[in-house]
């Protein structure tokens, strides 16, 4: 978790606008952001060792499942790992506001892309999801769902003028008044506004 959202006293507002990306884990419309620790990342060096100490055992000797249950000690690390961020996260937000304002994220469309899917899995936006649902019903708070054809990257959140922003693109410079931000908190910032709107 972010230092801006452990050690500084959290100012409770109803309505928090989230982006949830690959860079940063969540961007929030209060300005709080959660990075992304990116576990399987971290532990794949790891990962690769025990897989090749794995393969080179014989089969059906001891040897060979001893490295295996090691490999699965290990995927299992990283996964709790991953689980746990998303627990504080989710927490955080469900305790912290009445209502959350999520992007509806076409996961599997996402994990098409060959070049981002390893980093986008590693996210776990399906899992985000899924506690973000159990623990709104905990604590009591609305979960709203943005269309994921909603423009909240692409709209500036200071005037409303709509233009085209690449992935490669951080920084939102509206092309109309001539504001300037960080293209997530931006987009926190416009689905913020759904909850009133």
């Amino acid at each position: 978790m972010n230092s801006t959202a452990t050690n500084k006293k959290i100012a409770v507002s109803l309505i928090v606008g989230v982006d949830l990306g690959v860079k940063e884990l969540a961007t929030l419309s209060t300005g709080i952001v959660f990075p992304n620790p990116k576990h399987y990342k971290t532990n794949l060096e790891k990962l690769r060792t025990l897989s090749r100490k794995f393969a080179r055992k014989s089969k059906g000797s001891n040897n060979r499942y001893k490295a295996k249950i090691q490999l699965a000690k290990h995927h299992a690390k990283a996964a709790n790992l991953r689980k746990d961020t998303l627990h504080q996260v989710t927490t955080f937000l469900c305790k912290n506001h009445a209502k959350i304002v999520v992007e509806d994220l076409n996961v599997s469309g996402m994990l098409a892309n060959h070049k981002l899917a390893q980093v986008i899995a590693d996210c776990g936006f399906h899992e985000f999801k899924r506690q973000l649902e159990y623990k709104a019903k905990k604590f009591g708070c609305e979960i709203i769902v943005a269309s994921r054809w909603y423009p909240s990257s692409k709209t500036c959140s200071n005037c409303g003028h709509i233009q085209d922003m690449p992935l490669k693109e951080r920084i939102y410079n509206c092309e109309n008044c001539g504001h300037s931000m960080d293209r997530d908190l931006n987009a926190a910032i416009n689905l913020s506004r759904l909850a009133s709107s």
